[in-house]
């Protein structure tokens, strides 16, 4: 079964939030099962193809319009992720160093998607199945199907993984004549309210398509900016999958970048010595219990509730606790966060940017993690954290729902609260705080944490079962 995901995001090449992170192991995970898996992503001057080989293996160009482009493929030569790896390159198009925030995004995207299927048709490589991650290639399904280019692909089946629904691609329709030809009369294939939503395409006319736990495929038939009556009149083609985390890369007996190893048997001491290392360069006090925020500082995320939760919590309730909070995006949220820096600067520390080496650092020191999100489809943190013996608190929905039990519930390991509200968040934290400050309990969560199984595996082979049903 040759499988290819198509991408925009893969870790280590690029990545900005966790859709690098599923196409850069369940990839890895599948070709253990057997499947002939693949990554085709964009090209990217960053770190990883600067210091790597690759091959040029094809090039060929197309019009986007009256515009030619010329395309290269590479291939990385090393077979380091445990897959093979397809960058494409388009000059003045895709050779820049960062994913997204350029104001011809539009134009980015649908040059990759183009490029890859007229690669797919000069070199004759034909696919079993296409698996589409995200709006920015939610065209392919369309043009699979209805583009006179590639007519021969049309039995090509393909699954479209949501991995965020209230990003959507939308593209005014005045950029339509820089797509591959297609039949006319299937425009309303490509149109939601006025825009060509890549979205609302792919979810048309892809042979299925998952979410990234059983969760969010429920809340998309309610909230889905716009698409909650598409995703219920298709529901019928809808799987939810959760995802997992890639355990060779996420284990503290192994992580090369924290300070000490540890397992579930040395949990207690591991933890204190790695919260000391954390505590030790960012001036705070590793005898407090410690709590981090690690993520995008967006309003889905509930990051624009962090400095009054905060406040809350130092000031108000006067909880004997430190804060760690990594993370970069909305100003605003930034600058609130810089000034209650300010206000409690001896049990808070804020590093704004990302920072890989440091997020596994903070996995490996803190008690608690912070997930106030409003929108969460799946969620990896929380799986990070379990995995570190860390404990999450968050707000039930989505992935967060499907993945962490209530302490007061049968086998619970962690904290759920149940709105996006300040109040909410701080008495969430109160609980987990209690949890920390019993060393019995504590000890036993930990250990119930770190012996749960959130690994690819299990998620892998449900993608070869919905695989086989569509091939069959």
């Amino acid at each position: 079964m040759k499988v290819i995901h198509l991408s925009v995001e893969c870790f280590p090449v690029a990545k900005v939030g966790g859709l690098a992170d599923v196409v850069g192991a369940l990839p890895k995970y599948q070709r253990k099962l057997g499947i002939d898996a693949s990554v085709v992503m964009p090209w990217y001057d960053r770190k990883f193809t600067q210091e790597n080989k690759f091959d040029q293996i094809a090039m060929g160009s197309f019009y986007q319009g009256s515009e030619q482009l010329h395309y290269e493929i590479w291939k990385e030569a090393g077979d380091q992720l445990g897959f093979p790896l397809y960058l494409i390159r388009i000059p003045g198009k895709l050779d820049r160093e960062e994913v997204y925030c350029y104001p011809d995004e539009a134009e980015q995207w649908l040059s990759f998607q183009h490029a890859f299927l007229h690669w797919l048709k000069e070199d004759q490589i034909m696919p079993d199945l296409i698996n589409c991650h995200d709006h920015h290639v939610g065209l392919v399904p369309f043009l699979l199907k209805y583009s006179h280019d590639f007519q021969q692909f049309s039995s090509v089946k393909t699954l479209f993984t949501v991995h965020n629904g209230q990003y959507q691609g939308w593209i005014n329709w005045n950029k339509g004549i820089l797509m591959p030809s297609f039949d006319t009369w299937r425009w309303g294939l490509l149109d939601w309210d006025g825009l060509i939503n890549p979205m609302a395409a792919a979810v048309k006319c892809c042979d299925a398509f998952s979410t990234v736990s059983e969760g969010y495929l429920k809340e998309l038939f309610v909230d889905a900016n716009g698409l909650q009556d598409l995703f219920k009149a298709e529901s019928q083609k809808g799987y939810g999958i959760v995802n997992g985390i890639d355990t060779e890369y996420w284990n503290p007996m192994l992580d090369t970048l924290i300070h000490t190893h540890y397992d579930s048997t040395s949990v207690k001491k591991g933890k204190y010595e790695n919260k000391k290392a954390l505590c030790e360069q960012y001036k705070l006090d590793p005898s407090l219990p410690l709590m981090s925020f690690i993520g995008r500082f967006a309003i889905e995320k509930g990051a624009d509730l962090l400095a009054e939760i905060i406040d809350q919590l130092l000031g108000k309730v006067k909880a004997k606790m430190s804060i760690f909070i990594l993370g970069s995006g909305d100003q605003d949220i930034q600058a609130a966060l810089q000034q209650v820096m300010e206000k409690y600067p001896q049990q808070l520390a804020v590093y704004f940017g990302y920072n890989e080496s440091l997020a596994h650092q903070v996995y490996a020191a803190t008690d608690l993690l912070l997930m106030p999100s409003r929108v969460e489809p799946c969620g990896l943190n929380q799986l990070y954290a379990l995995q570190y013996g860390t404990i999450p608190v968050v707000r039930g929905i989505g992935g967060l729902r499907d993945t962490v039990i209530d302490i007061q519930e049968s086998n619970g390991y962690g904290i759920v609260f149940p709105e996006a509200r300040v109040t909410d968040a701080t008495e969430g934290v109160i609980r987990a705080l209690k949890i920390v400050a019993q060393a019995d309990l504590l000890s036993e969560v930990r250990d119930k944490e770190m012996n749960l199984d959130f690994s690819w595996h299990k998620s892998a082979q449900k993608y070869l079962d919905l695989y086989t049903k569509l091939l069959n």
